[in-house]
């Protein structure tokens, strides 16, 4: 498996000591979540995992997460393990990443001025001990204009994207309102992180 290291983050005070978490690893390729981890001090090692993302006959959004993000990290070497899944969901149907620009442009049209919700599956896993936690945030879309949508799609941003948004970047523009974590909308909910890391390691802030 590849791997790499994150650098420092920039407030070296607020990392941990060296017996803090020592192996910490991140199960993900998302920079996104490599970011928003940082953002806690925590220095950590990334392994993306190698997992079959395939979704089940019948499984539904929060059932699926969950089962993705403990397969995640049972997947990858070394503990603590931190492992999360998110995916889009809207009227029951899972919202992946966008394969084309019309896929793209379809996904934002279907999400314009509507609630959404954005679930996400975190795993830590430490030795035998495994904790998950599923979070959802409800998303509100304001109406979206042709012309909003054909600008946004020319940012490039909607690609590689869940739903074809991101809400930490120019989509932001595309969002009324937020109900619950905003890390979790991004793609790691931190506070459930910080949660299951005490839970399972006897770690906190």
């Amino acid at each position: 498996m590849s791997e790499q290291r994150t650098s420092d983050p920039p407030d070296r005070s607020a990392r941990l000591p060296p017996d803090g978490l020592p192996d910490l690893v991140l199960a993900s390729s998302s920079p996104r979540r490599r970011e928003l981890l940082a953002q806690l001090g925590l220095s950590f090692r990334v392994m993306p995992p190698d997992v079959d993302e395939t979704h089940l006959v019948g499984e539904r959004p929060r059932a699926l997460v969950a089962r993705l993000a403990a397969t995640k990290a049972r997947t990858v070497d070394g503990e603590p393990v931190i492992a999360a899944d998110t995916v889009v969901e809207i009227d029951g149907a899972v919202l992946g990443k966008p394969v084309s620009e019309s896929d793209a442009r379809a996904m934002l049209r279907r999400l314009s001025g509507r609630a959404h919700h954005v679930h996400t599956g975190v795993t830590v896993r430490s030795g035998e001990r495994v904790e998950t936690e599923v979070v959802t945030t409800q998303v509100q879309f304001v109406a979206l204009t042709p012309g909003v949508v054909d600008w946004y799609l020319g940012t490039g941003e909607p690609f590689g994207k869940a739903g074809a948004y991101a809400i930490q970047g120019a989509g932001a523009v595309l969002v009324d309102s937020v109900h619950g974590s905003v890390s979790n909308v991004v793609g790691l909910p931190l506070a459930t992180v910080v949660t299951l890391l005490h839970r399972v390691t006897g770690w906190s802030l």
